[in-house]
């Protein structure tokens, strides 16, 4: 376990289920000094903090695209309370409500799976129908026990372990079966926006996206990106020596974050980065000069 975590969720993104109260207790109780919470697309956790002994950096992750493939851009010591972030989350929410109903419609319809539309609205009164929770309501379901979409997603099956999160890379993310598309902002609009601000800006789990694409990982490091996010509690370790050598070639900081969201990761807790104390400590040191 790390002693540092610079990618978590709370209640403030769709799939997040701690409050930002718990999870500064978490961090205290697990001896983890310095947290980010970079929650979607969203800065409100940062209006509920108060005195605590766990320093926070402010943070979010915003999805983009880029080479029309969807990414998520971490951008720290931002201005937590300017109102850009208001505009974009507002933005992305109205997109992803749309996006959810379409997306329901092709998970019933084309997939056949049963959803018990009053159990999700309780989940999301809002309205916004994520993959995660759409999920989280057909394995409850007996009339889905049979449905060859959701077999693999069974305890003790190869997407048991972590059924909800994997559901969405499995079939709602983009060129699969249940994606709806989103048009996000670019990714090097986020950038500009981040470059404002003086963020540091880091490249989010790219074993999810990039997918060790040389060429497409050199097109978005030319961007001016700072940083990779090389531990990930979603990465191999040989997808974390993959990108600790793009970094260390081209002199980005390497970061760590669990992505730790509650019961949308059940396997993921707060702290599991992967990261060697060496590079903890580099990372340790550049974060004291940035702060």
């Amino acid at each position: 376990m790390n002693s540092i975590d610079l990618h978590m969720h709370s209640i403030y993104s769709l799939d997040g289920e701690k409050t930002v109260d718990e999870l500064l207790a978490i961090a205290h109780e697990s001896h983890i000094h310095t947290i980010a919470i970079a929650d979607h697309n969203s800065t409100l956790a940062y209006r509920d903090i108060k005195n605590t002994d766990v320093n926070v950096i402010p943070a979010i992750e915003v999805d983009c695209s880029f080479h029309d493939k969807d990414f998520h851009i971490l951008g720290y010591f931002i201005d937590p309370f300017h109102p850009v972030w208001d505009t974009i989350r507002n933005n992305v929410s109205e997109m992803e409500k749309k996006a959810g109903l379409k997306r329901l419609e092709i998970i019933q319809n084309e997939m056949g799976i049963k959803i018990d539309m009053d159990k999700l609205k309780e989940l999301r009164p809002n309205g916004i129908y994520e993959a995660e929770s759409v999920c989280e309501v057909a394995l409850s379901m007996p009339e889905n026990d049979d449905n060859p979409y959701l077999l693999e997603f069974r305890p003790g099956k190869k997407h048991g372990v972590s059924p909800y999160v994997d559901f969405f890379w499995e079939y709602c993310a983009k060129g699969k079966i249940a994606y709806s598309p989103i048009e996000f902002m670019s990714m090097e609009e986020i950038i500009q926006i981040f470059r404002s601000q003086n963020a540091f800006i880091s490249l989010a789990h790219p074993g999810n996206n990039v997918k060790e694409d040389d060429q497409l990982l050199e097109d978005i490091i030319s961007l001016g990106i700072d940083g990779l996010e090389v531990y990930s509690s979603y990465h191999s370790f040989e997808q974390i020596e993959y990108y600790r050598n793009k970094a260390l070639a081209h002199n980005l900081v390497m970061s760590a974050g669990s992505d730790y969201h509650g019961k949308t990761k059940p396997h993921i807790h707060m702290g599991d980065c992967q990261m060697p104390f060496n590079d903890e400590q580099n990372l340790i040191t550049y974060l004291k000069e940035r702060s």
